[in-house]
């Protein structure tokens, strides 16, 4: 697959402002501060479509970004942000669940974790939330440049057992910064639109 074009298509917080289902979607989610940003931007070959910030929690909203006129990559808000109130923690709940329940379009969900740590709580419910849906199989460790190969091949195996993943699912290390595991990425996304 060769990314020729992408454009944010909307932004929601509700299912009124989706886009119509005409087209594939693949969200990608994790915790605030685990590189979503950077990793779309590299894998849409666009510096600051997603914004990159600072402060983690920005993404207050469900951003839909169209590819190659031909499918969708969903950035769902990022979660574990301890910075914000109670109330936009659950609505955001609120908000990710009523999208992964309810878009008839979504064929996977890719879950973003650090390889430098363990998945915390919140990445393991998100993968059980993700199992649960059927959306499953999939799993970006960012800031692979941020280790040793020693290192990565040791974390690797840690959220390969924390979050349970089986023999046919996926972890892809990537660094969007080196932009490593981007071709491995592009090429697991290509088949997840054929499959779907």
């Amino acid at each position: 697959m060769i990314i020729k074009e992408a454009e944010l298509a909307a932004v929601a917080v509700n299912p009124e402002q989706y886009p119509d289902t005409n087209k594939k979607e693949i969200a990608i989610a994790g915790r605030s501060n685990v590189g979503k940003s950077s990793l779309i931007n590299m894998l849409l070959n666009r510096k600051g479509l997603a914004r990159v910030s600072g402060s983690p929690g920005k993404t207050r909203t469900i951003n839909f970004y169209d590819v190659n006129k031909d499918f969708r990559i969903v950035d769902l808000p990022g979660y574990g942000f301890a910075k914000v109130s109670r109330s936009t923690i659950d609505n955001w709940g609120k908000m990710i669940d009523n999208y992964l329940s309810n878009r008839p379009n979504l064929v996977k969900m890719i879950q973003l974790v650090d390889v430098r740590h363990p998945p915390t709580a919140q990445d393991i419910q998100m993968y059980e939330w993700m199992r649960y849906y059927g959306l499953d199989g999939l799993v970006v460790a960012t800031k692979a440049d941020k280790v040793s190969k020693a290192e990565l091949a040791r974390n690797l195996n840690v959220i390969r057992m924390a979050l349970g993943l089986g023999e046919r699912d996926k972890i892809i290390p990537v660094s969007a910064l080196k932009r490593t595991g981007y071709e491995e990425l592009l090429k697991a996304l290509d088949e997840i639109l054929k499959e779907g």
